[in-house]
């Protein structure tokens, strides 16, 4: 079986690494980043979306967003000109539900299956392959690739069909930014008290208010470390997606639209490229006070 992997950035090559170290064979390409290192561990370097496609059986895309995944697969030059019915193709990025679906609607007629499969964990867990992996699609599909996620993944569920996926994503990624946008609150008001933050994190990360999260995010915050694991741009795009979903189905969602607010008024700033860990600067800067060790 050859495994076809498009968008090597920040999340999919160490995914691809992964999957190499697994024993897979890979076909890998990338239209903007450099595939040298992924190539050096043996995997084949393909000249298009459209080449890469023609020697995959399987084929994986990672990338930013919905125009990203329907440009390579759907445009010119792209995996639906030249992929063999009885494919696979597995959309780990996260985008639209209805992006997931026009996708696989226009695959369908092809002959090639699609699930959508987008994932949860950032950079840490792509590199150890624990992510979370949620997948919209058909079972026996699912089935079929399932021992490939979990190569990836610690977590692989089939949530439903396809979009399903992709609804679950936007689901987790409210659920983050909004704990991540809770914490900031807190630790901010804990250190404009005078109370030493590790100090108050030490004390509530074993009781109710504890989380993944908070775990994850709180020792960047105290060091100042917001090199991206997971970019607040992307979580703009993300959240951007949920609001848009959550309009087309009148599934009021007012909670995510302020934290929208939030973020955007962080790019403004010039933390777009940050870690999303960097909502707290929002709350540092209105209390005039920096959470740090």
């Amino acid at each position: 079986m050859t495994i076809g992997f498009i968008g090597l950035g920040i999340m999919g090559r160490p995914m691809a690494q992964n999957l190499i170290k697994a024993g897979y064979k890979l076909v890998v390409f990338d239209k903007f980043a450099n595939v040298d290192d992924v190539t050096a561990l043996g995997a084949e370097g393909a000249s298009s979306n459209s080449d890469l496609a023609a020697k995959s059986d399987v084929i994986i895309t990672m990338l930013p967003n919905s125009p990203d995944v329907k440009e390579a697969v759907l445009g010119p030059g792209g995996v639906a000109e030249s992929v063999r019915p009885g494919t696979i193709v597995v959309d780990m990025s996260s985008i639209a539900p209805a992006a997931a679906q026009e996708i696989g609607a226009a695959l369908k007629g092809k002959g090639v299956d699609f699930l959508d499969a987008p994932v949860s964990g950032g950079e840490p867990k792509a590199i150890e392959g624990t992510l979370a992996i949620m997948v919209g699609g058909d079972k026996a599909v699912f089935e079929k690739v399932k021992p490939i996620l979990e190569k990836m993944g610690a977590s692989v569920t089939l949530v439903g069909e396809v979009g399903s996926g992709n609804v679950t994503k936007l689901a987790n990624q409210i659920i983050v930014a909004l704990n991540i946008a809770a914490v900031s609150e807190a630790f901010v008001l804990a250190t404009k008290a005078g109370v030493d933050p590790q100090a108050v994190f030490d004390a509530i990360k074993g009781g109710l208010a504890g989380s993944t999260v908070m775990n994850a995010k709180v020792p960047m915050i105290l060091d100042g470390n917001f090199k991206p694991g997971f970019r607040i741009e992307l979580h703009i795009k993300d959240l951007q997606n949920a609001l848009d979903t959550a309009h087309e189905l009148g599934a009021p969602v007012p909670l995510t639209a302020s934290l929208m607010e939030t973020m955007q008024g962080l790019k403004t700033d010039g933390y777009a490229a940050n870690d999303h860990s960097a909502i707290v600067r929002f709350y540092e800067k209105l209390a005039k006070v920096d959470v740090r060790k």
